[in-house]
C-alpha cells in the first residue's frame, strides 16, 4: 500500500476522471474510466450503488452511479437542519438532502476533487438553489467551523480517506451537541488476500481502504459518539473479473471459500448533548 498522500492523490484523479465524462460510461464498465484488462485499472464498483429513482429531490445528472447506499433515507434529517454532505461528487444527495431541509434548511457539500466540486456547482445553479453550497476541502481536516451541522451524510467515501479515526474525530467537530450521522461505507468481515490488500487501486475501488466492521464501528466509538447501530447491511459480490487482476484463480477460489465478506453498511451515531471534552468523556 502506498502512503497516505499518493493515495489521496491517485483517488483524486480517478475522480477528477470520473466528474469528466457521463454516468452512462461509468456505469457501463466495471473500471470507471477505462477498462479492466489490466491490473492499472481503478475499478468503479458499480455494483455496490443504489437506485435514487424513486427519492424526492433527485437530480439524475448529478448522480454518477457512485454510491453505496441511500444515506439520505435513514439520516433522520428535518426541515431547516444544517447538513453536511462527506465526499459530495457531483451534488446528488445534496440535493436530496436539500428537499427535506427546505429553504429553510442548508446544505454543504465537501468534496477535494475539483472537477467534483465544479460540476456540483453547475448542478446547484441550473436548479437555482442557493442555499446549498459546495466547498473544497480534505475530510480529514474540514474546512467548518466546529458545532455547525446537525446532520452529517457520506455516501462511499470515508473507506477513501487514509487516517479514518481523524476523520469521525471532524465529524464530531462539526456537528452540534446533539447532532448525528448516517454514512453508508463498505467494511470487511475476515481477511482479504495479501495481493489484494495491499492494492492501492483497489484502495481507490473501496475495497483495499476498507476496515473490518467491528474496527470501525469501534473508531466510531472511541470518536466519541453514542448510539451506534447498524441500519442498513447487503453482501457485495465483486466479479471475478475484477478479482482476477489482482489476484491468481487459485487465490480466488480460496478467497471464495474463506468465509470473507464485503458488506455496505450505512450507519448512525449522535453525538451527546452535552459534549465531552475532546471528544471523549474521561476528563
Amino acid at each position: 500500500m502506498e502512503n497516505s498522500e499518493n493515495i489521496k492523490g491517485m483517488v483524486r484523479d480517478r475522480y477528477t476522471l470520473i466528474a469528466e465524462q457521463e454516468k452512462e460510461l461509468n456505469m457501463a464498465s466495471c473500471c470507471g474510466e477505462g477498462g479492466c484488462s489490466g491490473s492499472s485499472s481503478i475499478p468503479d464498483f458499480t455494483v455496490f450503488s443504489d437506485s435514487y429513482e424513486n427519492i424526492g429531490g433527485y437530480v439524475p445528472e448529478a448522480d454518477l452511479g457512485l454510491g453505496c447506499g441511500l444515506p439520505t433515507e435513514y439520516a433522520l434529517i428535518k426541515p431547516g437542519d444544517t447538513v453536511v454532505d462527506l465526499g459530495s461528487g457531483a451534488g446528488n444527495d445534496c440535493f436530496v438532502a436539500r428537499a427535506v431541509t427546505g429553504e429553510t434548511g442548508k446544505v454543504i457539500g465537501i468534496d477535494f476533487t475539483e472537477a467534483m466540486i465544479e460540476k456540483a456547482r453547475i448542478n446547484a445553479q441550473k436548479l437555482g438553489y442557493t442555499n446549498v453550497q459546495f466547498r473544497f476541502g480534505d475530510i480529514e481536516n474540514m474546512p467548518l467551523t466546529s458545532n455547525v451541522a446537525d446532520v452529517v451524510i457520506s455516501n462511499c467515501v470515508l473507506n477513501l480517506v487514509p487516517n479514518k479515526p481523524k476523520a469521525f474525530s471532524e465529524i464530531y467537530r462539526v456537528l452540534k451537541p446533539g447532532g448525528h450521522f448516517s454514512v453508508s461505507d463498505v467494511v470487511l468481515t475476515g481477511e482479504l488476500p495479501q495481493e489484494l490488500a495491499k492494492a492501492a487501486t483497489m484502495y481507490a475501488g473501496c475495497i483495499s481502504g476498507a476496515m473490518q466492521k467491528s474496527d470501525y464501528l469501534s473508531t466510531i466509538a472511541d470518536a466519541g459518539f453514542q448510539d451506534v447501530k447498524i441500519q442498513k447491511e447487503k453482501k457485495i459480490i465483486v466479479p471475478d473479473e475484477i478479482l482476477l487482476n489482482f489476484i491468481s484463480a487459485v487465490e480466488l477460489e480460496e478467497f471464495k471459500k474463506s468465509g470473507t465478506g464485503i458488506y455496505s453498511i450505512t450507519v448512525f451515531a449522535s453525538k451527546p448533548a452535552i459534549s465531552c471534552c475532546g471528544g471523549s468523556c474521561d476528563c
